[in-house]
């Protein structure tokens, strides 16, 4: 049986809410839900991939692993922004990708979070 790791960012929200920033079984890392600050959708898009990016390469694996993406944003509208830095990114790597439309997210100003799934199998 594979060990869990819980991969904290530190955040008091983590122990107020029971959650990890990602969880490493075995060969996969899930990460949570990710925002990030921006003056447009493609800021916060970049951001969101970027952070990921950096907790995947903390943990021994990186975009190059991303097997799954789960695109949430409050303007479905603006699809193809999203899919262009998303493109960007993953153009050669094609994970499996959802992208849906919520209602809203945790902060007004958010207008995307992505959650990853990363297997390692280097």
């Amino acid at each position: 049986m594979s060990k869990r790791e819980n991969i904290s960012s530190g955040s008091p929200w983590e122990d107020k809410i029971g959650y990890s920033r990602a969880v490493r079984i075995g060969n996969t890392i899930e990460l949570s839900g990710t925002t990030a600050p921006g003056d447009t959708l493609e800021e916060q898009t970049t951001g969101v991939i970027e952070l990921a990016k950096k907790v995947l390469e903390e943990n021994g694996a990186g975009l190059k692993n991303v097997v799954r993406t789960r695109i949430f944003t409050t303007d479905i509208s603006q699809w193809e922004k999203i899919g262009e830095v998303h493109g960007k990114y993953f153009g050669d790597i094609k994970p499996v990708t959802t992208m849906v439309e919520i209602s809203k997210l945790i902060d007004p100003a958010i207008v995307i979070e992505i959650e990853f799934t990363a297997v390692i199998t280097e």
